[in-house]
């Protein structure tokens, strides 16, 4: 998505990730904050990694560091509805993942939002790039568009 962010649709998604909005989401405003967005890009997207077995949050060797992101809003959101987070991989180098995230209102087709951040994955210890494992690549060729 180089350039300006465009208005997604439910389709253009490979996998979902439901998120409930909760009271403390919205803002003064009556809608959720811009900053929340971001918590579900990264919740969305590190929930998939974590149940498919390809990141260990607590023990793993590899990490995956945020190196970039952007979010683009079309709709507000406000508690209490119900969100879905529909997850893509639109670029994948031989240490870094760029992730996009459409935010769904349910039942609706258009997202409310839609952002991206890149992963670039590094040994725990040394913070130094590491080299995506083959499970990995399978898994994120699965969420390609």
């Amino acid at each position: 998505m180089a350039g300006t962010i465009e208005r997604t649709h439910r389709n253009d998604y490979r996998r979902f990730q439901a998120i409930s909005t909760r009271w403390m989401d919205n803002d003064v405003y009556g809608h959720v904050n811009n900053v929340v967005y971001y918590s579900w890009f990264d919740t969305a997207v590190n929930r998939l990694l974590v149940v498919s077995g390809q990141l260990d949050i607590r023990e793993g060797k590899v990490i995956g560091l945020v190196a970039e992101t952007g979010c683009r809003y079309f709709a507000p959101t406000a508690f209490p509805d119900e969100i879905e987070a529909g997850v893509r991989v639109a670029h994948v180098g031989s240490s870094s993942v760029r992730y996009e995230i459409g935010l769904f209102k349910k039942n609706e087709d258009e997202a409310a939002a839609v952002g991206f951040f890149v992963h670039v994955y590094v040994d725990r210890q040394t913070l130094k790039p590491m080299p995506l494992t083959d499970g990995m690549r399978g898994f994120l060729d699965s969420l390609k568009t």
